[in-house]
């Protein structure tokens, strides 16, 4: 890959935008401390130098590039991983911060990246078939999906855990769900995960991430099972009626989905990750985004290459 930079990345002073109900009530900003806490200035986003004169040889970029802009599928409804205020459209997150990274130096600028919401269940399909270009939404790299598509990464390991309700004394780990109602998302790999005989829960599939949360609040679940990550911005938005219990139960190595075969891109996207994990753009996003969860930084996993 040969890029051309015209400036360092440097740092600046942004916050992340408002996350307003996603969990159906009254929230605070994505950026701000757990539970809404003022008083202390969040850390700051990196900026992301937009390299010129691009050089990859893969049909994708090059196509992307003729059309002006790069099209990514993301999560709309994960609170400080992948989340779009439903008043601004502006996206947050850690998840998002990784494709502005990757854009950057692929030639694209924030303004350039056409954001796709795209649901668990939908995500090879919409990698193979072209409608995006690169997803990036906790999207967990494993042997089934890679016969459909290609991954670049992982960038982050995550493991299933349970959010429950704050006064909720018998579920305390997966070993305690036997007979209780667990929600999950349709296509994601903890439902496969709790779907397991050996945990006896009764089970209920959702499109979406904020439906389980609402049926949990509500009264009709349990628990919502997912990635830990995701549970625990679910639990700082709403630290009133919300925790999450016990310790991971899978192994979720988030990965950047791409089209199968195209080798040139992923070795563009698994040297961007290394450059920007080295230069601490990586650390700075995820402080300013999932650390702010209550996720404690930990550094990132050894990316898979051939």
């Amino acid at each position: 890959m040969k890029i051309r930079r015209t400036a360092a990345a440097a740092a600046v002073v942004l916050a992340l935008t408002a996350a307003a109900t996603a969990c159906g009530g009254k929230e605070g900003s994505a950026g701000d401390k757990p539970g809404g806490a003022s008083g202390e200035e969040a850390p700051k986003l990196p900026e992301y130098s937009v390299a010129k004169d691009v050089d990859v040889d893969s049909p994708v970029v090059k196509a992307a590039q003729k059309r002006g802009k790069i099209v990514i599928g993301a999560k709309a409804d994960q609170p400080y991983l992948g989340f779009e205020d439903q008043a601004t459209k502006e996206r947050s997150g850690f998840d998002i911060e990784i494709a502005k990274m990757v854009a950057a130096d692929l030639g694209f600028s924030p303004k350039q990246i056409e954001w796709k919401t795209v649901d668990s269940g939908a995500r090879e399909t919409a990698v193979a078939k072209g409608d995006v270009d690169l997803m990036i939404g906790t999207y967990t790299m494993n042997d089934e999906r890679k016969k459909q598509i290609d991954f670049a990464g992982p960038y982050y390991h995550a493991g299933a855990s349970l959010l429950v309700r704050k006064d909720e004394k018998e579920i305390t780990g997966p070993d305690t769900v036997k007979g209780k109602k667990v929600c999950s998302i349709v296509g994601s790999t903890p439902l496969q995960t709790i779907k397991q005989p050996k945990y006896g829960a009764k089970v209920t599939e959702l499109g979406k991430y904020s439906d389980c949360v609402k049926q949990l609040i509500d009264g009709q679940v349990d628990a919502v099972t997912t990635d830990d990550a995701i549970l625990k911005g679910y639990a700082a938005q709403n630290p009133k009626n919300l925790k999450v219990v016990g310790d991971t139960f899978s192994d979720e190595p988030y990965g950047i989905g791409l089209k199968k075969g195209d080798k040139a891109l992923q070795t563009a996207l698994l040297d961007s990750l290394e450059a920007h994990e080295k230069n601490g753009d990586y650390k700075k996003a995820y402080e300013a985004t999932l650390g702010l969860s209550g996720s404690d930084y930990i550094e990132p996993p050894a990316l898979e290459r051939d």
